[in-house]
């Protein structure tokens, strides 16, 4: 939302209050209020019909302070509001400035105000002159803003899932959930946190409607704004991009580890398809047939009857037996997902449930809320009710005691705001946190019924916290190279925003992929932390597309399964530090400006680079950072930094290992749930002198103390004694015995 009609002018029908000077201050030991007239004060009879703004500054966290500023300030609390878990702190705070940690804000004393953050030495952003801002409307709506710095090649990252430009410098964004695919400005996955790269991050405290303004209205600022009378953010130092993600997860929620499992291949039913018990057993017999490893069958929305969504009953005119066939599925070793939503149509028995009990979601006038988009006379769960929060997960539980592993819980964006709900939530408010009441409530049936970390999901909408219940995927792309792009920039934009879990339509969602397109999307969605094959009108088996199709999804099948104990530890990092899976080049490398604006290629962990190629003859540039990098499937190396162009075929996509990595590959590839530490292969690439640790997650963890020096490396192991070996880049594998623990190996 703009506010000015360029440098000098507000816009037609707008009042604006700004601070003018700091006045006065109050603090205590825990926080500091300064008080700031909206003109400046040089007499007394200047104090006379001058309106205060308000700004509140306190410490939740270590290098972490909390902004709120505001106008009026005697409205009644609305809720609901982000959960965010403070942490002990003594700040320190005088009558201009409170430190928190490195952090610290300090208030300009004198005739022209200013709010500047500061650590290491240096100024990080800051509030300026108009940057803070009061708005009344000549329709009586009322807004506030404000105003951080961006310097010089300064770049914003984040806001959620978001399909446009990974750098978010000169865009104008709206925090706002919608049903909107890939191919536009709206997204399913809105968070109203951002960080740049000059080590910090942002979280703009209101689970409602947030308006950004990257480098747009005022293109030297990013301006956030709110509809009400105050506004409240924190300031998140790093110093690095992966430091802030640690401080921002810590305060709204580090994601759930999902089970081993969930990382292997999921095929689905695709959507609009027709399908019944014997097509998925086809399915399932020509993966097997094709020595294609599968881990996850999922039943979309067709598993209940047309018009009926949702009721929760298989329909018994294609599924006659459902706990038979899930049955079947389990003793060939597959788990199975169902797809589901918040929504209750009106021929479902569990209407007139739901509205006899109040667990519906009514307009003002106690009518439950009804629309025909989607399903026939609709109605929405309203889970702020913890009556119908648990009436809807028993629901669930009879299907997961029936023998289901996991939900699709899609949609939960198209929310009203024209309803009341059961606990007085004010409607703009819950818009975007009902995805997060709904897909707690999945998740949290799924790991009271199956156990800690048994739980996943297949999300589709989130807001802040929402990263706690993976796995998220990016909604409704299309068969083609650009979708393919688009993609990726939401995932990296998400990773950017705390998620640690990330998925998409291999293939795409609309439209039937050229063969050529299914097969570069391959690679991408193998090397990704999360893997489905998913289509709408056309099934997604490879077959269907050509034999190489079958090749090449059987060869990066098998690669993911052996990389297993790298991926896997990376989920462990995601689960204990907040540091996505999948990470933009910038999260990776915050000192190389080389790869500022990279969205066509990505880290996987904190070790492989990988370069998707979106093009059917296999032409394509990817830049490599500093060091010498190994490419993962030739064992050739290349010099950076620099870029490099190549020309991949179907089976091959860039898929480099960093100076210095050890990768911990596993000895099978049928599963993605083994004993990794039976037969562990430690592959080392361009051993530099230092100490590293690796270690291997399972059920008794082992580690591995790489130590180099010179021309000499030593490999102990502590854990489990199991056989394990050593390979230096392509060099022939170096087997240790089981009761050994340790091994020289010259360099």
């Amino acid at each position: 939302m703009k506010f000015t009609d360029g440098y000098w002018r507000k816009r037609d029908g707008l009042t604006v209050l700004h601070p003018a000077q700091l006045q006065d201050s109050r603090h205590d030991e825990t926080s500091l209020t300064v008080f700031a007239p909206a003109k400046r004060v040089q007499s007394r009879s200047d104090t006379l019909d001058a309106p205060i703004i308000t700004v509140t500054v306190t410490a939740p966290a270590p290098d972490v302070i909390r902004v709120t500023l505001g106008h009026f300030l005697g409205a009644r609390p609305a809720f609901p509001n982000f959960s965010i878990e403070e942490t002990a702190n003594a700040p320190h705070v005088d009558r201009t400035s409170l430190t928190s940690g490195a952090l610290t804000a300090q208030f300009r004393d004198g005739d022209r105000w200013g709010l500047d953050f500061l650590a290491g030495g240096k100024r990080l952003t800051g509030s300026g002159w108009k940057g803070m801002g009061i708005v009344d409307t000549a329709d009586g709506e009322h807004y506030v803003h404000e105003q951080l710095d961006l310097g010089v090649g300064e770049a914003v990252y984040g806001l959620g899932e978001r399909f446009g430009p990974l750098v978010k410098n000169g865009q104008s964004v709206d925090i706002w959930n919608e049903d909107g695919g890939t191919v536009s400005e709206q997204a399913y996955k809105n968070v109203p946190f951002y960080l740049t790269n000059r080590g910090y991050g942002v979280l703009v405290d209101h689970p409602g409607k947030v308006s950004f303004e990257v480098a747009s209205e005022v293109v030297s600022r990013t301006q956030f704004s709110v509809a009400g009378q105050s506004l409240s953010y924190l300031v998140i130092y790093g110093p690095t991009p992966a430091d802030v993600l640690r401080k921002y997860t810590a305060l709204t929620g580090r994601p759930a580890l999902p089970p081993a499992w969930s990382f292997g291949l999921w095929l689905t039913t695709s959507f609009t398809t027709s399908y019944d018990e014997e097509t998925v057993t086809g399915f399932v017999d020509g993966m097997a047939e094709r020595d294609l490893p599968l881990s996850v069958f999922h039943f979309d929305t067709f598993w209940m009857r047309e018009f009926s969504w949702c009721d929760f009953e298989w329909d018994p005119r294609i599924f006659p037996d459902p706990p038979g066939m899930l049955k079947r599925l389990a003793d060939r070793g597959l788990r199975t997902c169902v797809w589901i939503n918040p929504y209750i149509a009106q021929r479902s028995a569990l209407f007139a449930e739901g509205m006899a009990n109040g667990y519906l979601v009514k307009r003002a006038n106690g009518d439950v809320w009804q629309w025909d988009r989607w399903q026939a006379g609709m109605a929405l769960v309203d889970f702020t009710n913890p009556d119908a929060a648990a009436w809807y997960a028993g629901k669930l539980k009879v299907l997961l005691e029936m023998g289901v592993d996991a939900f699709k819980s899609d949609f939960g964006e198209r929310i009203p705001t024209d309803v009341v709900w059961h606990d007085g939530s004010d409607p703009e408010r819950m818009h975007n946190y009902y995805a997060q009441l709904y897909n707690k409530c999945v998740f949290d049936i799924i790991r009271e019924t199956r156990g800690e970390g048994e739980a996943v999901l297949y999300a589709r909408s989130a807001t802040v916290g929402g990263q706690q219940f993976p796995v998220h995927w990016g909604g409704d792309n299309s068969a083609t190279y650009e979708s393919m792009a688009e993609t990726l920039r939401g995932g990296l934009s998400l990773a950017a925003s705390g998620f640690g879990f990330w998925s998409h339509d291999i293939g795409g969602f609309e439209g039937l992929p050229d063969p050529a397109v299914f097969k570069r999307w391959i690679p991408f969605g193998l090397l990704t932390s999360h893997s489905r094959l998913h289509g709408n009108q056309t099934y997604r088996v490879p077959w269907l597309f050509d034999e190489e199709s079958v090749e090449v999804l059987r060869a990066f099948t098998r690669l993911k399964l052996r990389l297993m104990p790298y991926l896997f530890a990376a989920a462990h990092r995601a689960h204990d530090e907040g540091l996505p899976v999948m990470r933009p080049m910038a999260l990776s490398f915050p000192d190389d400006p080389a790869v500022t604006h990279l969205d066509r290629q990505y880290m996987l962990g904190d070790d492989l680079l990988v370069a998707p190629v979106f093009s059917e003859a296999g032409d394509t540039d990817y830049y490599v950072p500093a060091g010498r990098w190994t490419k993962y499937l030739t064992g050739e190396t290349v010099e950076g930094p620099g870029w490099i162009t190549e020309t991949h075929g179907f089976a091959s996509v860039p898929l480099l290992v960093r100076p210095g990595a050890v990768i911990a590959v596993g000895s099978r590839e049928d599963r993605p749930d083994y004993d990794y530490r039976d037969g562990i292969t430690l592959r080392l690439f361009e051993p530099q002198d230092g100490t590293r640790t690796v270690r291997v997650p399972g059920p008794d963890p082992t580690e591995f103390t790489v130590t180099v020096s010179s021309s000499h490396l030593r490999v102990t192991r502590s854990g489990a004694e199991l056989p394990w070996r050593v390979q230096i880049g392509t060099s022939e594998p170096v087997d240790v015995p089981a009761d050994r623990e340790s091994v020289d190996i010259a360099v």
